[in-house]
């Protein structure tokens, strides 16, 4: 294996097994601190920290028209809006029911990227991929279906139209983002994600409601240093050398190695539906690359 392919599967491995701890670390800090302001937080101490490594290892920060609307939509619809949506929905919803509607995000990618990137297009092996590795995540979390009430709907809405702006916002940067560093362009769409989820924390939310109890603090930190710097700087690098649609496959992991975590650190029981649905995500993302499979085989000496 060549060093870049190492560099690549390293990179997919960092990016499923931390956002994969997220969803219950986004759930400690919501039980003392309001959605708005606690993602607000993390991504001002991540764009901070961001800043400082932009700068000393001097880092271009590009400022022409594709910069910027690279800047512009990851702001707009990576860090504030879809983040904001996902905090909020799951002070109502399980997060297992969330996991499951995030499930839409690779479909929406495939989508978006057939229709907007020429060398992306949508063929057999994807979708089927895509379709699999959903049913996967519905039997994983078939027990934790369940809502109450009109909150629990907007809840479930909330995360479904963040899988589109996500997926919209993948294909914008996939397509202009090329050049542009992915320390440079998360300083930039962090900041401005930070400054907007604070807005809407002072406009919606009563910041002084907020308990920073030691568990919180820990959340609000390991969401930022972890879970934004180092997993959304290999997110975007990968992204410069695989096709939108197999990163965002990520998404079907990360529910699994949420439920691993929760089986190992709080000693929650393993159903068998995880195993099978495990398998079922597997078989997708094996699937969504037949093609390249195909290829290896049609090859082979």
């Amino acid at each position: 294996m060549d060093s870049e392919r190492l560099r690549i599967w390293i990179a997919f491995f960092i990016v499923c097994t931390v956002w994969g701890s997220t969803w219950l670390a986004i759930k400690i800090g919501l039980e003392t601190v309001p959605p708005f302001l606690a993602a607000g937080i993390r991504f001002v101490i991540a764009s901070s920290v961001l800043g400082v490594i932009v700068k000393a290892r001097g880092i271009p920060l590009p400022r022409d028209a594709d910069a910027v609307k690279v800047y512009l939509t990851l702001g707009i619809l990576s860090f504030s809006l879809p983040f904001g949506l996902v905090y909020w929905g799951q002070q109502y919803i399980p997060s297992g029911l969330s996991s499951i509607l995030f499930a839409a995000y690779p479909g929406w990618v495939a989508l978006f990227s057939h229709v907007a990137l020429p060398t992306e297009r949508m063929d057999a092996f994807k979708a089927s991929g895509v379709v699999l590795g959903a049913l996967g995540l519905v039997v994983i979390f078939s027990r934790d279906v369940h809502w109450s009430g009109t909150e629990g709907l907007l809840g479930m809405g909330a995360v479904m139209i963040s899988t589109v702006l996500q997926a919209v916002s993948l294909v914008i940067i996939k397509k202009y983002g090329q050049p542009v560093s992915p320390f440079a362009m998360n300083l930039a769409g962090m900041t401005l994600g930070a400054a907007m989820l604070l807005i809407g924390s002072l406009i919606f939310e009563d910041p002084a409601s907020a308990v920073f109890t030691p568990p919180a603090v820990a959340s609000i930190l390991y969401l930022a240093l972890v879970g934004s710097i180092l997993t959304f700087g290999s997110y975007f690098w990968l992204l410069k050398r695989v096709e939108a649609v197999y990163l965002s496959l990520t998404s079907f992991v990360n529910p699994i190695i949420a439920v691993l975590l929760g089986a190992v650190v709080l000693g929650e029981s393993l159903a068998p539906t995880v195993l099978l649905g495990a398998a079922l995500v597997l078989l997708g993302i094996l699937t969504a690359n037949g093609r390249f499979f195909y290829k290896k085989a049609r090859h082979a000496p």
